[in-house]
């Protein structure tokens, strides 16, 4: 296992690998360690753990969140999954899946290879799985097929739903399904629109260095078998996943869509429809906890320094709560 200087710089590591998915597949993977100067290279004690799993046509950037969790005694860790960010690949669609499923060897994979960093008298850490946006799907898709894998789930905005309605997602399914099963990496030719770029890269309005190759301004082009493969993730959190493991879901105050710019997509969830996700939020198990961040961002830990401060202490309080109660 060869770690390499990553290039969020000298407190990151990062280690690129190969998960074979059921359908024989081999698909690369990047798991990327917060490994602050100075420290050794196995755990610290081997008890928290948490993975981080980022949204669609992204990856992972935050060195803030990643200080936050090690602050509060995790082993911070995040995946860029295949097609996505430093594990893009040449020749292949960027942010395509055919099946969320397709996720789950090289998340299981991940957990190996943290769980395989302690001292072998050691047992494995307590695992918190976190997500957001598309990754929160994900997640919470994961967790539900791999009952015991992790203590904790913590989803930042994550899309469990399509806006509206399940009426708007049935509708969705209807026109995309039969694209989706005869040319699966067709592109669907829908509105373009970089307003949650815009509210967070330094290079337009908002505070945060983005690498445009692995975050474009407006997104990997939306194909219809990835469409299809999030509609039917949807539908499974509609019919309820029933995890049973504590979960926090944080989401914005409100949502602001539109074809056009305005002022509230400053702060706002420019992306989601945050009302449709509270309500879907209440399927995922029986232990949930709903925090919403008044002016946050589509990512709440990606909104200006107030609000995100916010979105940090609820995160802390819920830590706090069924963390620290679960270690005892």
């Amino acid at each position: 296992m060869e770690w390499r200087p990553d290039i969020l710089g000298a407190d990151f590591q990062s280690y690129s690998f190969q998960a074979r998915g059921d359908d024989g597949t081999e698909r690369t993977a990047t798991l990327i360690r917060y490994s602050p100067a100075g420290v050794e290279a196995e755990l610290r004690l081997q008890r928290r753990a948490v993975l981080f799993l980022h949204g669609w046509s992204d990856y992972f950037f935050n060195v803030e969140l990643a200080a936050f969790w090690y602050g509060k005694g995790f082993e911070f860790f995040a995946l860029d999954m295949h097609n996505h960010g430093r594990s893009l690949q040449e020749g292949i669609p960027g942010g395509y899946v055919a099946d969320l499923a397709d996720y789950d060897p090289e998340i299981a994979q991940a957990i190996g290879i943290i769980n395989a960093l302690g001292s072998r008298n050691s047992p494995p850490p307590s695992l918190t799985l976190m997500g957001h946006s598309a990754g929160g799907l994900v997640a919470a898709l994961w967790v539900s097929r791999h009952p015991g894998a992790a203590r904790q789930l913590v989803l930042n905005s994550p899309w469990l739903e399509m806006h509206g309605s399940t009426l708007v997602r049935r509708v969705a399914w209807t026109m995309v399904e039969p694209i989706a099963r005869f040319k699966p990496e067709a592109v669907l030719r829908l509105p373009e629109r970089g307003f949650y770029w815009r509210s967070i890269s330094n290079t337009a309005e908002g505070e945060w260095a983005l690498d445009d190759k692995y975050r474009p301004p407006m997104a990997f082009p939306v194909r219809a078998g990835w469409l299809s493969a999030v509609l039917a993730g949807h539908a499974q959190v509609a019919r309820g996943l029933g995890i049973e493991i504590p979960i926090l879901v944080l989401l914005s105050g409100a949502s602001a869509n539109g074809l056009f710019w305005t002022e509230e997509m400053r702060r706002t969830d420019a992306v989601l429809d945050v009302n449709a996700i509270a309500i879907r939020a209440l399927a995922l198990g029986r232990s949930v906890t709903l925090e919403r961040i008044e002016g946050g961002l589509h990512d709440v830990f990606l909104s200006p320094p107030k609000i995100r401060e916010d979105a940090y202490v609820r995160l802390s309080r819920w830590i706090r709560g069924y963390v620290q109660d679960q270690d005892q």
